[in-house]
């Protein structure tokens, strides 16, 4: 029986982790321009990257998420879980 393993699509587990973080930054009631000045970024790529625009890398979600007082790492379990992951023995044909 081959051996089953399933991978994420890594552009949903992006785009379902940048959705969380702009929903927290608005639970938390927080700006774009003040998460942009505590992660040391612009405004204009913190609209960017929230409106899919910019596909930021992993230092910028994680400067992001710091500038909010969040871990980043949940919120990527969580978009990771969020979506049914795809077979690698089916896809890989």
């Amino acid at each position: 029986m081959p051996c089953r393993v399933a991978k994420a699509r890594p552009e949903i587990v992006g785009t379902q982790t940048i959705r969380l973080l702009r929903e927290k930054r608005e639970a938390l009631g927080l700006s774009m321009n003040v998460v942009a000045a505590g992660a040391g970024l612009s405004h204009t790529m913190i609209s960017r990257v929230e409106r899919g625009l910019r596909k930021p890398t992993l230092d910028t979600l994680l400067r992001i998420a710091g500038a909010m007082e969040v871990e980043l790492w949940p919120l990527l379990k969580e978009a990771e879980s969020s979506f049914p992951l795809r077979n690698a023995a089916t896809t890989s044909k």
